[in-house]
C-alpha cells in the first residue's frame, strides 16, 4: 500500500465519488487535517499532504533543508475524468479502471534555492486510492519561466509559502540530523515563531477585549436609548391622560 494512501486511510477519510454520468457527479471529499487546500480550477482541486511534507535527506542522513518533497493530491471534477478518459480512447490506451478515476497523487522535490520543480513520479488514482496506473516523468519545472498567474506558479507559491511559516515543524517530520548550523537556524527561527505567534495572540485578544468593549459601550447606549424613548412615551401619555381628564371635568361643571 502506497504511503500517502495509507496516510488517508489513516485519517479514516474517502473520496465521496462514484463512476457517474456529469449531471450525477459528486466531489471527492478530502480530509482538511492531512491535505492543506491551495486553489481551484474549473476542473481540480489542488492540494498538498502537510502531514507528509518533509526535507530532503542525503545519503548520509543530513537534512538538506534546500529540498522540500511533497506529495500532492490533485482531484478531478466529471468533465476532467471525462476528457482523460476519451483522450486515452483517442491514443488507443487502455482504460481498464479508469471508470473509478478520482484525480491524480504526485510527488514532487522543489529546489527552494534554484526554484526549480521536480515532478518524479505521478499515480493515478481511483475513489478507493488506488493507484491505476504510475510514471515517473522526472520532469523538471523552472519557476521563473511560468506566468505568475498560472495554476502551477500559484500551486508551488503557495506550498513554499507554507514551508516558510512551518519550517520548524517540518524539520520534525524528516527522518534526518541537522547539521550543527542548521540547527541552531531552526532554534532561532523556532523562537522567533513562537515570539511572532504570541505576539500575534497579544494582538487578537487586545481586538477581541476593544470589540467586546465596543459592543458595551453599544449596548449601554442602546439601553439609554430605550429608557429614554421609555420615558418620553410616559411623559406623552401623562399629557394625555390629563388633557382628557381635563376635558372631562370641564364637561362635568358645564352640566352642572
Amino acid at each position: 500500500m502506497k504511503l500517502w494512501q495509507k496516510c488517508l486511510l489513516t485519517a479514516a477519510a474517502a473520496f465521496s465519488f462514484a463512476a457517474a454520468p456529469v449531471y450525477a457527479y459528486t466531489p471527492p471529499t478530502v480530509p482538511e487535517d492531512v491535505f492543506e487546500w491551495v486553489q481551484s480550477s474549473p476542473r481540480m482541486n489542488y492540494f498538498f499532504n502537510k502531514q507528509m511534507i518533509h526535507y530532503g535527506v542525503t545519503p548520509e542522513g543530513i537534512i538538506d533543508l534546500n529540498t522540500l518533497v511533497v506529495p500532492v493530491l490533485k482531484t478531478y471534477d466529471a468533465i476532467q475524468i471525462e476528457d482523460f478518459v476519451e483522450k486515452r480512447r483517442w491514443r488507443m490506451m487502455s482504460v481498464e479502471e479508469y471508470e473509478d478515476l478520482a484525480g491524480e497523487a504526485d510527488y514532487i522535490r522543489i529546489d527552494l534555492a534554484k526554484r526549480q520543480v521536480t515532478i518524479d513520479r505521478v499515480e493515478m488514482i481511483d475513489s478507493h486510492f488506488s493507484t491505476i496506473e504510475q510514471t515517473t516523468p522526472g520532469q523538471v519545472v523552472d519557476m521563473a519561466t511560468l506566468s505568475p498567474q498560472s495554476r502551477d506558479a500559484i500551486f508551488y507559491q503557495g506550498i513554499i509559502d507554507y514551508f516558510e511559516k512551518h519550517r520548524p515543524d517540518i524539520v520534525k517530520m524528516t527522518k534526518g540530523t541537522l547539521t550543527e548550523e542548521d540547527r541552531k537556524f531552526i532554534e532561532k527561527e523556532q523562537k522567533e515563531l513562537e515570539k511572532a505567534r504570541h505576539e500575534e495572540e497579544k494582538r487578537l485578544e487586545k481586538e477581541r477585549k476593544e470589540k467586546e468593549k465596543q459592543e458595551e459601550k453599544a449596548r449601554k447606549e442602546k439601553e439609554r436609548q430605550l429608557e429614554k424613548e421609555r420615558k418620553e412615551k410616559e411623559r406623552r401619555e401623562k399629557e394625555q391622560r390629563e388633557k382628557e381628564q381635563a376635558k372631562e371635568n370641564a364637561a362635568s361643571k358645564t352640566g352642572e
